[in-house]
């Protein structure tokens, strides 16, 4: 009986130890995937659902540009929708597909993209933003007017 209870006491060490060891190996490959400055690039779905945005690098800065919405076309025109609501009148005309609408973000470290902007083709605004990666699929996106508190996360799924 004491046998059996010593060699049950010798599995369970024995397995929380393999287990110990397969979380300390996978642990700093998971950091380093998570910490990487392009972990933000690729495709993601915005949170309303109505179209995919592409983040990519250029230089040292982080883009996006919308690649895909969900009603690319006007439905009184029948038309590509354009962005209607720049202030800018000449800009008015321009395809919302290929539009540059995440400009300028730099990698802080910690998951978090900071300094850049995001333009709003829905109400022709622009605002300070900062993004945050959670986990590889979830992109947490904060549009804000001065302070970060002052602002609206959307969550963004990744595409691919």
């Amino acid at each position: 009986m004491i046998n059996i209870q010593f060699k049950m006491k010798k599995y369970a060490r024995l397995i929380f130890s393999l287990f110990f060891l397969s979380c300390c190996l996978m642990l700093p490959a998971s950091i380093a995937l998570a910490q990487s400055p392009d972990a933000v690039t690729g495709t993601w779905l915005t949170g309303s659902k109505k179209g995919h945005v592409e983040i990519y690098k250029q230089g040292s800065r982080y883009f996006g540009k919308i690649v895909w919405l969900k009603e690319p076309n006007d439905p009184a025109t029948n038309k590509p929708k354009t962005d209607s609501n720049n202030p800018d009148p000449a800009k008015r005309k321009q395809p919302l597909v290929g539009l540059v609408n995440l400009k300028g973000f730099a990698f802080e470290g910690d998951n978090t993209w900071v300094d850049g902007t995001i333009y709003d083709p829905e109400n022709g605004k622009e605002y300070s933003c900062k993004m945050t990666l959670r986990g590889n699929s979830t992109l947490d996106v904060r549009g804000y007017v001065g302070v970060s508190l002052l602002g609206r996360t959307d969550t963004w799924q990744r595409v691919k």
